[in-house]
């Protein structure tokens, strides 16, 4: 039988610390959703269809599924098959919501088991926020984003004349 996980977020934009854990979390297990978080609350840069789009471009495993999706994740999660999520644990302020959300994933499907990720000490000060604040200011943001990412931030804040 297949082991799926299920990893989720906004990913605006994808990070070569999101793409450190996909790839990582390859190791244990045989499918992995990447489930792309359509955030109300927030105002994204890209739309969600960008958002999957540049992860398919940047993440090419065959075993690497990406998908938009709403609502709970437990929900999702059953949809797809997943019998574990994956989330990455940058800092020790992410501990207590993640913790949370954890413990409430488990009261609404006790069958879902949540997997915590440190990320690689290259990518640890990566993130989605940071980038593209970067981006903007016309930084440098090889290294943090793959390639196709890195393009893609390019044309949202182009270079000023």
């Amino acid at each position: 039988m297949k082991r799926t996980a299920i990893y989720a977020g906004s990913f605006d934009p994808l990070t070569n610390g999101h793409a450190d854990l996909i790839h990582r979390s390859l190791g244990f297990v045989d499918r992995l959703v990447v489930g792309v978080l359509n955030n109300l609350a927030k105002q994204p840069l890209f739309t969600v269809e960008e958002r999957q789009d540049l992860i398919r471009e940047s993440i090419t495993d065959p075993r690497v599924e990406v998908r938009m999706f709403r609502g709970l994740l437990v929900d999702v999660a059953r949809e797809v098959g997943a019998t574990l999520v994956i989330r990455g644990l940058r800092v020790v302020a992410d501990f207590d919501y993640e913790m949370s959300m954890a413990l409430m994933n488990r009261h609404l499907d006790a069958g879902l088991e949540t997997v915590f990720m440190v990320p690689s000490l290259e990518t640890t000060y990566i993130s989605s926020s940071l980038v593209r604040q970067v981006a903007q200011f016309h930084g440098r943001i090889d290294g943090l984003v793959p390639p196709p990412v890195a393009a893609a931030l390019m044309r949202k804040y182009p270079p000023r004349r």
